[in-house]
């Protein structure tokens, strides 16, 4: 079905589109000039129907999670109304929603919030009327939701404040909402999580229910006696509730032995005992007083929920905004797409270049393309044959398992060999489907369309993608407009158009009595008049459906029309060589053509940019077996001044071929200095950590071992002091002892102060030989050190070498006893 022109005036929806037009099924784009500005013109919107953007719509909706989030994705991107500015903020919240996807700590999914029934529920507290149970329900899920994105958001902050700015706009979006927690537990103290209202909401509630309860079980009782003494028809009576009140069921019209009321009567009889009547009426009095408290409650829930009902409303509506964001960013992520740098035409190297996606992760940030292209797409994809090409292989694959399941259940039950056999080759035939939708996945195409490029022309021959190419690039444009990422690798560069006119396909229009041919001339003469400075022309092959060279004549003067005073960008197939030629009397044009391997007589669906296609019709023609005389007549009827310019083209072609070659080895050696580069940065990095490790590892130990070092020191100078006081007289041999024991100890200090590089150290002054003196100073006393002219004490006296050691200020001395006076 053709997609609808939606209005935002709409009363009504089929299938989330706006109605308020749509009267018949074949008349959606009957849409006069004189409407409403909202509305798409008769050109516009079949430039869209052709270029299938209903299709892409539908495709990136089905992302939303809520019915209102789809309704309201499907408008936002058929409208195709944005400006520059909105533009840039739709992208902008595309790129904050995979930013926070790629977080991990928020949840923007809104599967368990019901948006329809909190769009109920405002409807009916703005009138007054009581919510119903599942609409508080799930007005506490939309808050519950927001509260969690603020504390996600805050905790985001809270870890790093660079967040705040990394997610604009959806954290000022999110922080700007108002969640009354009173609200929250007034829901939750009342209703339950079944939908239902909870005993303790009320007291007239829990009595009303135990009195239904209790009437109930008195109901079952009698109904069971009842049954019980009727003894020849008990086996097929039962009891049942008929329009809420307990009767007895019998499966035949036999007349039974109690008294009741005849409810119903056929192929059996339906009985409400008369002893039943009392109790049932009762039964209903408590039923209804239960509902009458179940209101009560409801209806306060209501009023409280009124006086914060502006700030509700604004939840639901930034909930279905950003419903309609993830929908965006998902369909994002899971196609692999990539932000595209918008910028208005005339400044394209002014200031209002869209900066391009920023993350924390540099891997994932996108370079800025060259400038001298205007339009920059490497290894675009189109949509909806990924699309296609994702379902197929997805439905192969399950094919696969169910058909492997069923294989195995058949042998278990253990069936004949013929079957087996026959499932076997089934699944053999499944998985080759599966391999060949691997090997031929769809193929991207590089598009790079320099400034002054204003018309392009691409030949190639039938079947060889060229029509594919307009509609990848007509979709790319499109969704970076609506804020959408477009399928290629990084670096996609894309002017923001005003709007994208398509002539596609057979426009034959018998209503008005028009050829094929006669209808693109029509089509085409309205874009041409609706085109302005910042469009996209998209012409699928120009100047066909009659005389070739009227037609080829033709389309070089459309096209050079729209390259004088036409559309910001020009792209046509064509089949008629003179439009190739354009390129060299006039610089706005450019050529480019679809890749054929000659081999094996299929195309590749790769673009050739700046050489014109040649024909292949009568190569072809030789290698499918045409006779030798056929051919050999053609080609003289071709021309040879024809044939030298396609040998020409060939040279051109492989010429570009081996280029291109080039180009891709370049850069697949440059990728690996790259991360030869980076493999080398990392390895450097942990080697200078695993030396500062090391150092300070080093420094560490050495620290310790001072410290141990100083403090046995320290003990061995307080045992040399105490037992010094202690003894007045030493022997010879306990002096020497003492003596080796000081020396040891200094040995060691000595040996750990130039470790620390410490200020203090024992200085050993040699003095020339004097004769041996007969009397020594003592442990402690002061003596004279003549080369410093200073007073020192005594702290170790060695009587075999004549020395001693002697501390003046912070310096320790170790003398010879000649060199001291008492």
């Amino acid at each position: 079905m053709n997609m609808p022109v939606p209005l935002f005036a709409a009363v009504g929806t089929i299938h989330g589109w706006p109605i308020n037009i749509i009267r018949r099924r074949n008349a959606y784009f009957k849409v006069s000039s004189s409407m409403d500005h909202h509305n798409l013109s008769k050109v516009k919107s079949n430039s869209l129907r052709v270029l299938e953007w209903d299709k892409l719509c539908h495709s990136v909706a089905s992302f939303a999670r809520t019915s209102l989030g789809r309704q309201a994705t499907k408008a936002q991107l058929w409208s195709l109304d944005q400006t520059f500015q909105e533009s840039l903020r739709l992208l902008q919240e595309t790129n904050a929603a995979i930013l926070m996807h790629n977080h991990g700590s928020f949840n923007l999914d809104l599967t368990s919030v019901d948006l329809a029934f909190v769009e109920s529920a405002i409807k009916h507290a703005r009138r007054g009327l009581p919510l119903d149970a599942n609409e508080a329900m799930a007005l506490l899920f939309l808050l519950q939701f927001v509260e969690a994105l603020q504390l996600s958001l805050k905790a985001a902050i809270k870890q790093d404040s660079d967040w705040y700015k990394e997610f604009m706009p959806l954290s000022e979006m999110i922080t700007q909402l108002v969640v009354n927690r009173s609200i929250i537990k007034l829901i939750q103290q009342v209703i339950d999580e079944d939908g239902s209202v909870k005993d303790s909401a009320s007291s007239a509630l829990k009595k009303a229910r135990d009195q239904v309860q209790t009437l109930e079980r008195k109901l079952h009782q009698l109904m069971d006696k009842l049954i019980r003494n009727e003894t020849k028809e008990a086996a097929l009576m039962v009891a049942s509730s008929v329009d809420g009140r307990w009767c007895i069921s019998s499966g035949t019209d036999q007349p039974t032995g109690f008294k009741g009321l005849l409810v119903s009567s056929g192929s059996g009889s339906i009985i409400e005992p008369l002893a039943a009547v009392p109790l049932n009426d009762e039964l209903q009095q408590a039923r209804a007083l239960v509902a009458k408290a179940e209101a009560d409650v409801l209806l306060m829930v209501t009023e409280k929920i009124k006086m914060d009902l502006d700030d509700i409303e604004k939840s639901l509506r930034t909930a279905i905004h950003l419903d309609m964001i993830y929908a965006r960013a998902t369909y994002s992520l899971s196609y692999g797409g990539t932000y595209p740098n918008i910028f208005l035409p005339e400044d394209i190297d002014g200031p209002l270049m869209a900066e391009p996606y920023r993350s924390k992760d540099k891997t994932s940030q996108a370079s800025n393309p060259k400038k001298e292209w205007i339009f920059y797409l490497p290894k675009a994809y189109h949509p909806l044959l990924l699309q296609q090409h994702r379902e197929k292989l997805s439905t192969a694959r399950k094919n696969v398992r169910s058909a492997a399941a069923e294989i195995r259940r058949r042998k278990m039950q253990a069936e004949n060999m013929a079957v087996k056999g026959e499932a076997e080759i089934d699944l053999s035939s499944l998985q080759k489907q599966v391999r060949a939708l691997e090997e031929a996945p769809p193929v991207p195409v590089d598009f790079f369309i320099s400034q002054k490029t204003r018309v392009l022309v691409i030949t190639g021959p039938n079947t060889g993608g060229k029509t594919i190419c307009l509609k990848t690039i007509g979709l790319a444009a499109m969704m970076a407009k609506s804020g959408l990422h477009v399928l290629s690798s990084e670096s996609a560069k894309v002017p923001w158009f005003d709007c994208v006119f398509a002539d596609i396909g057979d426009e034959q229009s018998l209503s008005q009595s028009l050829s094929t041919f006669s209808g693109h001339l029509k089509q085409i003469s309205e874009i041409q008049s609706q085109s302005t400075r910042r469009s996209l022309v998209l012409l699928d092959e120009v100047g066909a459906g009659t005389n070739p060279l009227e037609g080829a004549a033709l389309g070089m003067s459309l096209l050079e029309s729209f390259a004088r005073s036409g559309a910001l960008l020009t792209i046509a197939t064509t089949h008629h060589g003179e439009l190739k030629t354009l390129k060299y009397s006039n610089d706005a044009f450019e050529n480019a053509c679809m890749e054929f391997d000659e081999e094996n007589l299929k195309p590749t669906y790769k673009i050739l940019w700046g050489v014109p296609g040649r024909s292949n019709a009568i190569n072809i023609a030789e290698r499918l077996g045409v006779p030798s005389t056929i051919v050999d007549n053609a080609r003289e009827l071709y021309g040879a001044a024809s044939a030298e310019i396609d040998e020409v083209i060939m040279d051109m072609e492989t010429y570009k071929q081996k280029f291109q070659e080039l180009i891709k080895e370049s850069r697949h050696y440059l990728t690996m200095s790259r991360d030869l580069h980076e493999k080398l940065l990392v390895s450097r990095r942990k080697l200078q950590d695993l030396g500062s490790q090391q150092r300070y590892k080093k420094m560490r130990e050495l620290s310790e071992a001072a410290a141990v070092a100083r403090s046995t020191l320290h003990k061995k100078v307080r045992q040399l002091r105490t037992s010094t006081m202690k003894q007045s007289q030493l022997s010879k041999a306990s002096k020497r002892k003492l003596a080796n024991n000081y020396k040891h100890a200094t040995a060691v200090e000595n040996e750990q102060q130039a470790t620390n590089m410490s200020s203090s150290s024992i200085q050993v002054i040699k003095q020339p030989q004097s004769e041996k003196i007969t009397e020594f100073p003592k442990v402690g006393d002061t003596v004279h050190v003549s080369s410093l002219g200073k007073r020192a004490t005594v702290l170790k006296v060695d009587t075999s070498k004549e020395e001693i050691v002697v501390q003046a200020g912070i310096m320790k001395l170790k003398l010879k006893a000649t060199d001291v006076q008492r």
